[in-house]
């Protein structure tokens, strides 16, 4: 299962092999890893060192340690890349317009890929997001409902690694959300518009149309765009 290990920076190749074997299949999502004494026995290294990179690997959220049962792999990423995300934005004192450049690139595919792939039940969930939209609802409702119905279409492309590139940049995305539609809501009649977008989305999908609905979300993203900058 794992090979002796007899070279410098112990604790690093540890975390190689245990990184290999995930990509090998040997170890998958929430399976348990061997006892710290396993691996001291396996891995012929001190306890140290396998006490070392169990911490590194905790810490980059590939394994979770459950008190008293031991360690697992993770069944879930979403947030792994979140927190250093969010920071490196703030820290670099980026412009929002670095999200929207974000947001085309991905979603735009996405929407196209999930025209092609969505299956009923995912459309029906869509479907739902999409009437849950009302004039009558309070903006933080409506600003929550925007926000999920753009992950489901990035969700129903198929494709795990746009949905969770999505997830991870989650508090960004959805601070520019919140803040762009406050812009945008400063005129009335444009609570409409959004919803039309967002219908002409969905019709996109339902119809299976990869081109309308990568034409749908980018008059959709550029219409915020535009407000964002003061154009319109």
């Amino acid at each position: 299962m794992f090979n002796p290990i007899k070279n410098t920076k112990v604790y690093e190749q540890v975390i190689d092999q245990i990184k290999d074997m995930i990509a090998e299949g040997t170890l998958k999502k929430g399976d348990k890893l061997p006892s710290e004494r396993s691996l001291v026995e396996q891995l012929q290294v001190s306890r140290a060192s396998i006490r070392e990179a169990l911490r590194a690997l905790e810490v980059i959220g590939l394994i979770e340690c459950k008190q008293g049962e031991g360690n697992y792999i993770k069944t879930n990423f979403e947030d792994n890349l979140l927190e250093p995300l969010s920071i490196m934005y703030r820290l670099e004192g980026s412009h929002p317009k670095e999200i929207w450049e974000l947001r085309k690139i991905i979603e735009v595919e996405a929407i196209g890929l999930a025209a092609k792939r969505i299956n009923d039940v995912q459309l029906r969930a869509l479907k739902e997001l999409l009437d849950s939209f009302n004039d009558d609802k309070d903006e933080v409702y409506n600003a929550e409902i925007d926000k999920q119905f753009h992950y489901k279409i990035a969700e129903c492309s198929g494709n795990i690694l746009i949905y969770n590139i999505l997830r991870t940049v989650s508090v960004l995305v959805e601070d520019y959300i919140k803040d762009i539609r406050t812009i945008i809501l400063t005129e009335q009649e444009n609570k409409e518009v959004l919803i039309q977008q967002h219908k002409n989305m969905f019709l996109a999908i339902e119809k299976h149309s990869s081109s309308e609905g990568r034409k749908a979300m980018r008059e959709h993203l550029d219409f915020a765009y535009a407000y964002m900058e003061g154009k319109m």
